[in-house]
């Protein structure tokens, strides 16, 4: 009896981190955006898989200064998008589309930059096993560009 339930558990501890480690490998997730530039947390944002396809929207800003409150308002708008995102809320916003899985990679979608209204190419990579994920946009060629560390919330 004590064999069994042994055995049980152990399957169960084997099936338990199977799962865990199988959530870290798509991009998939709740992540926090980190500031390329000031190096703080900035947002969390969401990206969903459907049907091969990953998009992202955000969910939260954070570290919001008085000033940014009052330059932008409490629930800040785009106001340098164009179409229909122009003067929509930015909590809520679907800021990455159309990226699919190439090898190791995620890329062939877009990402918005809400800050200035840009559209950008995107690829993503994971890296620490899952936990961050490098998120590099760029216009042209994927060597210009410019690169955030996202961190994986759990």
């Amino acid at each position: 009896m004590k064999h069994a339930f042994r055995l049980t558990f152990a399957a169960g501890l084997l099936l338990a981190a199977g799962t865990a480690l199988a959530a870290n490998d798509t991009p998939a997730g709740t992540w926090k955006t980190i500031d390329d530039a000031t190096h703080k947390p900035k947002s969390i944002v969401e990206i969903t898989e459907h049907n091969g396809e990953y998009q992202a929207k955000i969910v939260e800003l954070l570290n919001r200064t008085p000033e940014d409150v009052a330059r932008d308002g409490e629930h800040p708008v785009c106001s340098k998008c164009d179409g229909e995102r122009k003067n929509q809320p930015i909590v809520g916003m679907t800021i990455m589309w159309g990226v699919s899985k190439d090898d190791d990679v995620w890329g062939g979608g877009k990402i918005l930059d809400p800050k200035n209204g840009k559209v950008y190419k995107v690829k993503l990579s994971l890296k620490d096993g899952g936990q961050k994920l490098d998120v590099h946009g760029y216009i042209g060629f994927a060597l210009l560009g410019r690169s955030q560390i996202w961190e994986r919330q759990n």
